[in-house]
C-alpha cells in the first residue's frame, strides 16, 4: 500500500514538473523572447507587443479563473490541465504564424486560457491533495520545472530562431508543450481519496468564509504586488538588453538564462525553509530579493552587474510562485485552494498583464525606463509590507476545515 502511495506521489510530481516546464517555463518565460522580432518585423511599439498579455489575461482572469478554481473542486485537476496543455501549445503554433495584431490579440487569448486552465492552479490544488507532510519539498521540486523550462527557452529559442527563423521556433516550442505535458497528465490520478468519496465530491466550504478574513485580502494584495514587480521586469528584460542596451541576442539569451537558471536554487532553498520556519516569514523574505533586485538594472552598462541581477532575482523569482500556494493552504486548508486559488490566481493575472504594458508605456513616453523602473521598486515594497502584515499561520485544520467537516 505505501509502496503504490509513493509511485503515485512521483508520478503527480513529475506530472505537476513537465506541466509548469511547458506551461510557465516554455510559454510565459518564451513569448517574451520574440517582442524584439515583433517590434522590428511589424513596426510595433512595447506597448502593443506586452498588451496582448496584458488584455488576453484581463479577458481570461476575471471571467475565468474563479470558474476554473471551482471546477477543480469539485471534479478534480485532470481534465482542466489536459484542456489547458493543448490551448497553450496550440496558441503559440498560431503565433508563429500571424500576420496582424489581431492574431496576436487571438493566440494570446489562448495562451491565457491554457495558463489558467493547465497552469499553477491545478498543479498546486494536486500537489496539495497529494501530500501533507514535506509538502514545500513537493511542491519546490514540481516548481523546479518552471526554473528548467525558464532557463532552457532562452537557449533553445536562440538555437531554433537561428535555424528556423523566430516564426520556426514559436512553432517548435508549441509542440513540445503538448508533447512534454499532455502524456503525463493523461494518466495522472487526481487524488488519494477512495473512489466513493470522490464520487461524491468533497465538501466545498462556503466562500463567505473565505472572503471574511483579513488574511486573504492581505494575501492577495500581496501577492498581486510581487508578482506585477516579476512580471514587469520579466516582460522587458530581453527588449530593454536587446533594444536599449544593445546586448547581442546570443548575450541576452544567456542572462535570462542565468536569472531562470538561479531560480531553480530559489526554488528548491525555498521549498526547503518553508518546512522549517514560518512560511510567512519565508515569504517575506522572497519579495525582498524581488524589491532588492530591481534597482541593479539601473547597472545594466557596468560590467557584472546584470549577472549580480541574475542571481539576487533569480532566487526571488524561484520562491515567487511556489510560496503562494504554501501559504494559502497553512492559512485557509487545503479543501478551498481551488477557490482561493482560483481568485488569487486571477489578482495576480490582473497585475502580472497590466504592469508590463504600464511599463512599456513609460517607456514608450519617456523614452527611458528609468520611471518604470522605480515603479517597480515601489510595487514590489508594497507587496512585502502586506506580508510583513499577516498574522502567524493557523495550521491545516483551519477554521474552515473545522467547519466543512461538522457539514
Amino acid at each position: 500500500m505505501f509502496e503504490r502511495q509513493r509511485a503515485a506521489q512521483v508520478h503527480v510530481a513529475a506530472t505537476s514538473f513537465l506541466a509548469l516546464f511547458s506551461i510557465v517555463g516554455l510559454a510565459l518565460y518564451g513569448l517574451p523572447l520574440y517582442y524584439d522580432f515583433m517590434v522590428r518585423d511589424f513596426g510595433w511599439s512595447r506597448t502593443q507587443v506586452t498588451s496582448g498579455n496584458a488584455l488576453s489575461k484581463l479577458v481570461v482572469g476575471p471571467l475565468f479563473g474563479f470558474i476554473a478554481g471551482w471546477v477543480v473542486d469539485k471534479f478534480g485537476p485532470r481534465r482542466l490541465m489536459l484542456a489547458g496543455i493543448l490551448m497553450a501549445g496550440g496558441a503559440l503554433i498560431g503565433l508563429s504564424s500571424m500576420s496582424a495584431l489581431w492574431m496576436f490579440y487571438l493566440f494570446y487569448l489562448f495562451n491565457a486560457l491554457g495558463y489558467v486552465c493547465g497552469g499553477p492552479l491545478p498543479n498546486q490544488v494536486l500537489l496539495s491533495r497529494w501530500f501533507d507532510k514535506g509538502r514545500g519539498k513537493a511542491m519546490g521540486f514540481a516548481y523546479l520545472g518552471i526554473g528548467v523550462g525558464g532557463a532552457a527557452v532562452p537557449l533553445l529559442s536562440n538555437f531554433l530562431t537561428g535555424e528556423f527563423g523566430w516564426r520556426g521556433s514559436l512553432r517548435g516550442l508549441g509542440v513540445l508543450i503538448i508533447a512534454l505535458g499532455f502524456p503525463m497528465a493523461y494518466f495522472v490520478k487526481e487524488s488519494p481519496e477512495p473512489s466513493s468519496e470522490k464520487r461524491e465530491g468533497p465538501a466545498l466550504i462556503p466562500v463567505r468564509e473565505i472572503f471574511n478574513r483579513r488574511e486573504f485580502y492581505l494575501l492577495a494584495f500581496g501577492s498581486m504586488c510581487s508578482i506585477g514587480a516579476v512580471g514587469g521586469a520579466n516582460q522587458h528584460l530581453k527588449l530593454f538588453l536587446s533594444l536599449d542596451q544593445h546586448y547581442e541576442q546570443g548575450d541576452a539569451a544567456r542572462i535570462i538564462s542565468l536569472v531562470l537558471a538561479v531560480s531553480i536554487a530559489g526554488r528548491l532553498l525555498m521549498g526547503w525553509l518553508a518546512d522549517l520556519i514560518p512560511k510567512k516569514f519565508v515569504m517575506l523574505l522572497i519579495y525582498l530579493l524581488v524589491a532588492g533586485a530591481i534597482p541593479l538594472l539601473f547597472f545594466a552598462a557596468t560590467p557584472g552587474a546584470m549577472y549580480v541581477f541574475a542571481a539576487v532575482f533569480g532566487l526571488g523569482l524561484g520562491g515567487e510562485y511556489l510560496i503562494i500556494p504554501l501559504m494559502a493552504a497553512e492559512l485557509f486548508g487545503v479543501k478551498a485552494m481551488g477557490r482561493i486559488m482560483g481568485v488569487i490566481l486571477t489578482a495576480d493575472g490582473v497585475a502580472e498583464a497590466t504592469c508590463p504594458m504600464f511599463i512599456g508605456y513609460l517607456r514608450d513616453r519617456t523614452g527611458s525606463y528609468n520611471i518604470g523602473f522605480f515603479t517597480l521598486i515601489g510595487i514590489a515594497v508594497l507587496g512585502a509590507l502586506a506580508v510583513a502584515a499577516l498574522s502567524r499561520e493557523r495550521g491545516a485544520d483551519s477554521p474552515m476545515e473545522q467547519l466543512s467537516d461538522l457539514h
